[in-house]
């Protein structure tokens, strides 16, 4: 008996050790065939048990999908090249194998005993096999699994989530390739909208540059929103209210109140208001006779009084302590 536990004792060092290098031999073969195929590799029952049985001192991400159209997988489809890619940059940029991770699709129509085993009823399923032995061993033998739930179907989130699963080392990034077909379909359309403005240039430069035209959409902008439109997209209000008697009220009490007609009128007594000033300054100096001058004066100082007596009658509805008025109203 004593015999038998020394002996014991003494071959437990050789067996670990044989372990550890059938474990690194395991992970030297599939990172060849990952370096050679520059993607993940693809696996079938027998390599994907081979692949993740343990003892094992290094982490694998197994992509479980289901990539033949009769599945109705639109996900699996979609996701696959953004996965080759995962693979594809993360070999590349870790050649020598530091960070000990090896990528591996496994298809359903290879392997269906893993997917009954593991009793997968949807794909794609993203598993990543953290290693049971060395330095960077974990208790809990069960794999994470990343949640596809929310619809996420590109290589950048993925690789994040896999970077914070690993240990300290090596975590190379994304690596596109140059789309050259986007790249001369956005230089030949930038091209022809420079060719075009150029060609077109006589054409709407002196639409763009006429002093007339700028001034009219300033003021359009300026009367908007003034009168309170920017309010009414706010705070959503109505058009118009009821006066309790049975009426329309086409002006809402207070400051924090309004309507949707009551800004359109307030709106079109500023244009009125704009329109006769501006007459004033402009339009009647230029007048070469004089009593056609002295009327369009007194014609257009009347609209100015009777509409600001009009907007000064709309402020005291909105403000009924307000003691101030024109005539006529």
């Amino acid at each position: 008996m004593r015999l038998s536990q020394i002996l014991t004792a003494c071959l437990l060092p050789l067996s670990a050790l044989a372990a550890k290098k059938a474990t690194g031999d395991r992970f030297q073969d599939f990172h060849a065939q990952q370096l050679s195929s520059s993607t993940s590799i693809k696996l079938d029952d027998a390599s994907y048990t081979k692949l993740t049985s343990a003892p094992r001192d290094y982490s694998v991400a197994v992509l479980l999908t289901a990539l033949e159209t009769r599945f109705g997988c639109q996900l699996c489809r979609e996701f696959q090249p953004e996965w080759d890619l995962i693979a594809k940059s993360w070999t590349k940029g870790d050649k020598a194998g530091e960070s000990r991770l090896i990528y591996g699709t496994l298809d359903f129509n290879d392997g269906k005993n893993t997917f009954q085993s593991l009793m997968l009823q949807t794909a794609p399923v993203l598993l990543l096999f953290h290693p049971t032995t060395g330095p960077n061993a974990r208790v809990d033998s069960q794999p994470s699994r990343f949640d596809f739930s929310t619809g996420t179907n590109r290589a950048e989130p993925i690789r994040d989530w896999i970077a914070r699963q690993l240990p300290d080392g090596p975590k190379p990034q994304i690596s596109r390739p140059i789309n050259y077909v986007r790249l001369i379909s956005i230089t030949t359309a930038v091209l022809g909208l420079i060719t075009f403005l150029v060609v077109a240039a006589p054409y709407y430069l002196p639409v763009i540059q006429n002093r007339n035209l700028w001034a009219a959409i300033s003021l359009i902008a300026v009367l908007l929103f003034t009168s309170g439109h920017m309010f009414n997209h706010i705070r959503k209000v109505p058009y118009v209210q009821g006066d309790g008697k049975g009426g329309v009220s086409y002006f809402a009490g207070g400051f924090q109140n309004q309507v949707g007609l009551e800004t359109q009128i307030v709106a079109a007594i500023y244009a009125v208001l704009s329109f006769a000033t501006i007459s004033l300054a402009l339009k009647v100096p230029r007048m070469t006779d004089p009593k056609a001058q002295q009327i369009a004066v007194f014609v257009w100082g009347g609209v100015i009084l009777g509409m600001y007596s009009f907007l000064l009658s709309v402020f005291r509805i909105k403000n009924g302590g307000y003691p101030f008025w024109l005539p006529p109203f």
